[in-house]
């Protein structure tokens, strides 16, 4: 046991960035906002938390959401099941506990959505339970403190670093500590370039001594991410612009798109399959290429735009949607070059 406890809650009293979340931190303000966290920049998620909970101020008013609008409120940013594991979970919450999120640990980590991590943090922050908190942050810190070099990826070692935070959590400011340590990840003890001179542990950090931070946490390689090249067509009628509601599972699941397939095609494929869709349509200037980054996959795209006289039926997963109707369309970051011809009339 190091004793980081104390020099930790001061360094957090005078270093503690103001959130709205932590301004209120109720069990449901703390489970949107770590969701909204998981992968994405605190600067990205505050302008979509104010936003979640001005639509969605209880748990009650998200059970009771549209699919539609709730995907629509999340576009931007990125992994959608987060959004619908919300949604189902706030179900859960409505028929089971009155519309009152739970406060103990167990009920909490069996909601659809909630880790380990995200029980933690609620239960700590919004409940004072005395109970570990471990995200990526905390685990870059502890492997420094420790001068660790084990894998933090793997499970045992997750398991050995949380009972080394568990031996260090005092009971009576569960919340203030398990916030301080994400806190000190988030602005001193960073990837690559940790802050050294500016921590209040570096005179307990085995890592600091050492001079190995910079090189901790160990982490496996990631295998290399899969390239798919996608062909995009963006088709216009006068009824509005063609859009694609992708899959109920899988990838982007549930939500629009133009007209998309995984694979490369030429353009004289691309007319066939358009006319055998939209009959009388005409193929005409390409599109820009674009490319996207998904967690295990990266796209390549590129295609054509389109433009068609009349506005023919359409199969069950496709609608023309009208310019003034597109903003109620949830349409992935990963068309995000082709908004501007989506809207395009001309």
């Amino acid at each position: 046991m190091l004793g980081i406890a104390a020099p930790l809650l001061d360094w957090f009293a005078a270093h503690r960035r103001i959130l709205p979340f932590r301004e209120d931190p109720t069990p449901y303000h703390i489970w949107i906002s770590e969701i909204m966290l998981q992968q994405t920049r605190m600067q990205t998620v505050l302008p979509y938390y104010m936003r979640f909970m001005e639509a969605y101020p209880t748990p009650a008013a998200l059970a009771a959401a549209d699919p539609a609008a709730l995907h629509k409120i999340w576009e931007g940013l990125g992994y959608y099941s987060r959004a619908d594991n919300l949604r189902r979970a706030a179900g859960i919450i409505a028929a089971q506990y009155g519309g009152e999120m739970p406060r103990s640990w167990d009920e909490l980590r069996a909601l659809p959505g909630i880790g380990d991590y995200t029980a933690g943090a609620i239960a700590s922050i919004s409940c004072q339970i005395p109970v570990p908190a471990v995200d990526g942050n905390v685990l870059r810190v502890f492997a420094r403190l420790y001068n660790d070099g084990a894998d933090v990826a793997a499970a045992s070692v997750k398991r050995r670093f949380t009972e080394r935070v568990r031996e260090e959590l005092p009971h009576d400011r569960p919340g203030d500590f398990n916030q301080a340590l994400m806190e000190l990840g988030a602005l001193v003890c960073v990837p690559g370039r940790p802050q050294c001179g500016d921590c209040p542990l570096a005179d307990r950090c085995l890592a600091a001594a050492a001079g190995t931070a910079a090189s901790l946490p160990a982490k496996k390689e990631k295998k290399p991410r899969r390239a798919v090249r996608v062909t995009v067509l963006v088709v216009h009628s006068p009824a509005g612009v063609l859009l694609q509601r992708r899959p109920a599972s899988g990838l982007l699941a549930g939500l629009w798109q133009p007209l998309t397939w995984e694979e490369p095609l030429e353009a004289a494929e691309v007319a066939a399959r358009l006319c055998a869709l939209v009959p009388g349509a005409r193929l005409g200037e390409a599109l820009p290429a674009a490319r996207h980054v998904f967690t295990h996959l990266e796209w390549t795209l590129g295609g054509y735009f389109a433009r068609a006289e009349a506005a023919p039926p359409l199969p069950e997963n496709m609608v023309w949607a009208a310019p003034e109707a597109l903003t109620a369309y949830a349409i992935p970051s990963a068309f995000a070059a082709y908004r501007a011809f989506l809207s395009e009339t001309e």
